[in-house]
């Protein structure tokens, strides 16, 4: 076992077949090799996974810190969101719970997934921008999946259980909101001790969405935490207020 609590077995080069940590039938994924990966969260290594059967790609971006005390790691599975991720899109809460999550992962230890191909819940990034022109016509994030004849979530974990089983992570603590992917991640053998919550505030161009989540996905979300769009000619004007 590493520092982090990876398995040194996922130093490995090759093909992983194993099965999950309560023997259940396992999902045949390859990793690669671990290198050092500086961020502005702080300093992790990382490794990438191949889906055999899909061919998607994956990363983890683990803490080489184990976690304090004994405790079960801090594991983020983060689907990919290109709009969310990347270019900071207010629309969903990804990339805020992206980076809090490795700002949690960071101080605690633990792991985070980057898993590829499921943008937009699994439906891709086309669709989703399909499914956002729906959102602006007035369906909520649900309805416009339905709308579109596509899964509300086409997600599936069980690349992504087999990867947290061949890096020796069988009891973790789930970084999520989402109390599906604990039930999915069970099911293929991993056991989830506790759920951390990665709420993140809400924003006047996602709050409706976020609400979406909670009431219609059984997110669990307090939306307690807002922050206000100020208009740019208004905060001009405070800052010239304020001179």
């Amino acid at each position: 076992m590493t520092a982090s609590g990876v398995s040194d077995d996922s130093h490995q080069n090759g093909h992983h077949q194993g099965a999950a940590g309560n023997g259940r039938a396992h999902h045949p994924v390859s990793g690669g090799p671990i290198v050092q990966l500086p961020t502005a969260f702080g300093d992790f290594i990382t490794q990438a996974w191949t889906d055999l059967v899909t061919g998607a790609e994956h990363l983890a971006v683990s803490s080489p810190n184990a976690p304090k005390g004994g405790i079960a790691p801090l594991v983020r599975l983060h689907s990919e969101c290109l709009t969310g991720d990347v270019f900071g899109s207010y629309r969903c809460d990804c990339g805020e719970q992206l980076a809090y999550a490795l700002e949690l992962i960071n101080e605690f230890g633990g792991t985070l997934l980057y898993l590829r191909g499921q943008e937009g819940r699994g439906i891709g990034l086309a669709n989703k921008i399909k499914a956002y022109a729906l959102q602006e016509a007035g369906f909520d994030t649900v309805e416009a999946n339905e709308q579109l004849g596509l899964p509300v979530d086409a997600r599936c974990y069980k690349a992504a259980a087999q990867i947290l089983a061949e890096m020796g992570l069988h009891e973790i603590r789930l970084l999520s909101n989402n109390p599906d992917k604990k039930n999915r991640l069970a099911k293929a053998g991993v056991k989830v001790v506790e759920m951390v919550p990665t709420e993140v505030p809400s924003r006047d161009q996602n709050i409706r969405y976020l609400q979406t989540k909670k009431d219609r996905m059984e997110h669990r979300l307090t939306l307690d935490t807002h922050i206000v769009t100020v208009p740019s000619g208004a905060a001009d004007d405070f800052d010239h207020d304020q001179n």
